[in-house]
């Protein structure tokens, strides 16, 4: 079926041949017998990675296959998302032990992302909780891999954006907790430095990260407000909290009902949405808890918010470098107020080691901004990449719609190696997208 697609940026979108099966056997019939396409979740990420000229839908394929609640391992089919999981597995005194900002996401897109959270800097990426999976590789075998068997294909499947395979199945360790809310300290930082600092003071906590004003300038550039939380006790609940402590209120979402006028978003805007942003914290430091969707997934309160960028649509720009080049995130925070294109998303992380083939993790700084599709960003963007290739980083391939191959090849260390794996895996292209031809992987 002919269908149009675009991923959560809505850059690019394009026209594609879809196609869904729920049974694993009509799976493997489909990828024997095709060439070109790419397995597809629920098109959160934020580029082309999951766009191809055929596309296979996996949202069909979302099936809880197990669920241990003594262990805390859970099975499941690659099309279900984790909302749906924490649904089942919060109630039970369980959390996902990675997750990225949106639970809007699939199994088998979180895997081919190797997603990442605030939890990185202590917990890794969500590889690192994975006992073991199935993937269709280009024959039409499912091969079940592991860090401990077919590791060649478990690791570069773990962020290899779909081209090793379709991954069909899951099976990964769980976190226990004692409630659904997150007890959270947040704390305002006059400047880029004081952050970082504070992230140092603070990286005992599982979870940080900080937002950050990025058009300041003078002794207030890099203001932000660190954000960091523990799961809240029973003990650390109020009465109210404390009746039902795996159970949160339903609440109304709001919606985004249609695209808004790309001349909305303007420096002003940002500047005004900065300066209420930072100034809602009336005071240095704010402790509270909270239910853990605010605290992990702010923006899915709002649906379709993707909209608010305009029909042109917009794109996420992410990167890290090493701890050592903090000169190289000023450098890019300096170039952006310079530019006066401030984003109203401008997410700090810190990240911890992490040892990949082709993940987007190092330890470092990573920093994700949002930039509404104009004229003259991709050739701001292509500056950015010069600082990032200067001071040795990389940028996350499930955010990327426009790196030139260059960039890639240069910034991945391991990338030669994932290639010679992909064509073991996937001889002939039989798995592509828009993003690996455009890349040449």
């Amino acid at each position: 079926m002919q269908k149009r697609l675009a991923n959560w940026g809505n850059y690019p979108a394009i026209t594609s041949e879809e196609s869904a099966y729920t049974q694993e056997a009509q799976l493997r019939s489909f990828v024997a017998a095709n060439h070109g396409f790419i397995a597809r979740g629920n098109g959160r990420c934020y580029g082309d990675a999951s766009l191809g000229k055929h596309s296979l839908s996996m949202l069909k394929y979302d099936k809880i296959l197990s669920f241990d609640t003594a262990a805390g391992v859970l099975e499941t089919q690659a099309g279900v998302t984790l909302d749906q999981i924490l649904d089942i597995i919060v109630p039970k005194g369980w959390f996902l032990p990675v997750t990225p900002g949106t639970k809007f996401i699939t199994v088998g897109g979180a895997v081919a992302s190797d997603v990442h959270g605030k939890n990185h800097h202590r917990e890794g990426a969500f590889s690192g909780h994975i006992t073991e999976m199935d993937v269709i590789i280009g024959d039409g075998t499912t091969v079940t891999c592991s860090p401990a068997q077919h590791t060649d294909l478990y690791w570069a499947t773990c962020g290899g954006m779909g081209l090793t395979g379709v991954i069909t199945r899951v099976k990964f360790g769980l976190k226990k907790i004692e409630t659904a809310y997150i007890k959270q300290k947040q704390i305002k930082a006059r400047n880029l430095e004081e952050v970082i600092r504070l992230f140092d003071e603070y990286k005992h906590y599982t979870y940080s990260m900080a937002w950050i004003d990025c058009l300041q300038k003078g002794d207030s550039f890099g203001r932000s407000i660190l954000i960091v939380g523990e799961h809240a006790t029973k003990a650390e609940l109020n009465a109210k909290q404390g009746q039902a402590p795996l159970q949160l209120p339903s609440k109304p979402r709001l919606t985004v009902p249609f695209n808004l006028p790309s001349f909305i978003l303007n420096t002003f805007t940002v500047k005004a949405f900065n300066w209420l942003y930072y100034g809602k914290n009336f005071k240095k430091e704010i402790n509270n808890v909270v239910p853990y969707e605010p605290f992990f997934y702010p923006l899915d309160a709002i649906l379709h918010w993707n909209r608010g960028y305009g029909k042109a649509g917009f794109i996420q720009y992410q990167f890290v470098l090493s701890l050592d080049q903090k000169e190289g995130l000023i450098a890019i925070l300096r170039r952006i107020s310079e530019k006066g294109w401030g984003s109203f998303l401008a997410v700090l992380k810190v990240f911890g080691q992490q040892d990949s083939l082709i993940s987007f993790p190092m330890e470092g700084y990573t920093l994700a901004l949002d930039f509404p599709v104009r004229k003259g960003l991709f050739a701001f963007l292509d500056e950015l990449d010069e600082i990032v290739l200067q001071y040795g980083g990389r940028l996350y391939l499930s955010k990327d719609a426009r790196m030139k191959q260059e960039v890639f090849w240069k910034s991945y260390p391991n990338a030669e190696r994932f290639a010679e794996i992909v064509k073991t895996y996937n001889p002939g292209k039989r798995f592509e997208s828009l993003q690996s031809e455009r890349l040449s992987i």
